[in-house]
């Protein structure tokens, strides 16, 4: 009896105290880890929730991996086992073609371009297909200029990707693009990533900046070139399971958070791109730039690619991006 009294002035004096528990409780599975430009807009966007929803949605991120890689753990959404998730669009391009067109070498030539295309209808087009296949998007992150990192030499030209070994995701576009270059596609999930290099089964690989320091390969390659040779967008994501089990409000707290952590997470990545190229110089990474008209030989070079995937993303579509890059 006594147990039960003081059970109940318990629960009565955290009422009174105004302490709550939360209603909604979700999993944030993230890739990279914390201090990373992607797990950085994860932790503001959790922050952003927790304080328009006054605690009521309670989001744990789990960094660097801990719940698999982007596809199990989009899969896992799917499924609805796994709330949120921030996957780069190439891991949508399996179920959704038309995201194939995000993963188009040499698409944009800055990040001006890149989020007037993504912040705009085309970008509002695309997410639109997402409920279909049980996500539902909620904004576009960056993740960032991809330069080439290799442990055999600067790549200046497109002649010197020549029989390099490259990490491939397993995006098909992406896999050709690194064949239309000259390199041998290796399909690695980002947590194999580092071993690979350092153990040689791989020479290089494709990554922006921040990824590149993050996961520490500068470790084990020795160049980094700005080839600037893909575009990557990240794309917060909630399980649609999940996402229909929430009120009005409650969608409008989640989908507000992740817009408003856009900046923050963009500058952030943008930051983070500059200074990690300077601090992986200072640890001995060879850098070079590309010229451009060594890159415009590259853009040449992958014009195959988008002849190939063209007619999977729709001509009209691949206009309608090229005319908006163009206003």
């Amino acid at each position: 009896m006594k147990f039960k009294t003081s059970l109940l002035l318990g629960l009565l004096a955290a009422a009174l105290s105004g302490t709550t528990l939360a209603a909604v409780t979700g999993k944030f599975a993230v890739t990279l880890p914390e201090k990373s430009h992607q797990g950085q807009g994860v932790a503001k966007f959790v922050e952003l929730v927790k304080a328009k929803s006054g605690g009521e949605i309670d989001i744990k991120p789990y960094y660097g991996g801990a719940l698999g890689d982007d596809v199990k753990v989009t899969s896992a959404l799917q499924g609805g086992t796994i709330e949120f998730t921030v996957p780069q669009t190439s891991t949508l391009t399996g179920m959704v073609k038309p995201y194939e067109i995000l993963d188009f070498p040499f698409l944009f030539a800055n990040t001006q371009e890149a989020d007037k295309v993504l912040d705009g209808p085309i970008g509002q087009k695309l997410m639109d297909l997402l409920p279909a296949h049980g996500l539902v998007g909620l904004a576009y992150w960056e993740n960032g200029f991809f330069n080439a990192t290799n442990s055999k030499h600067p790549i200046a030209k497109v002649e010197d990707f020549k029989g390099l070994k490259f990490r491939s995701i397993q995006a098909k576009i992406t896999q050709e693009t690194i064949k239309a270059l000259g390199a041998n596609p290796v399909p690695l999930a980002v947590p194999e990533l580092y071993t690979a290099l350092e153990t040689r089964t791989i020479d290089g690989q494709g990554t922006p900046n921040a990824v590149i320091a993050a996961l520490k390969l500068y470790e084990v390659q020795k160049y980094l070139s700005i080839t600037q040779h893909t575009y990557g967008a990240f794309i917060p994501l909630a399980s649609k399971k999940f996402w229909d089990k929430l009120t009005p409000q409650q969608q409008k707290i989640v989908k507000d958070a992740a817009v408003e952590a856009r900046a923050y997470q963009r500058q952030v990545a943008r930051d983070q791109a500059a200074s990690a190229q300077k601090t992986m110089a200072d640890k001995g990474l060879k850098v070079n730039e590309v010229a451009p008209e060594e890159r415009a030989r590259m853009r040449q070079a992958v014009q195959p690619v988008w002849d190939m995937f063209t007619p999977d993303v729709g001509a009209d579509l691949v206009k309608e991006i090229e005319a908006e890059i163009k206003k």
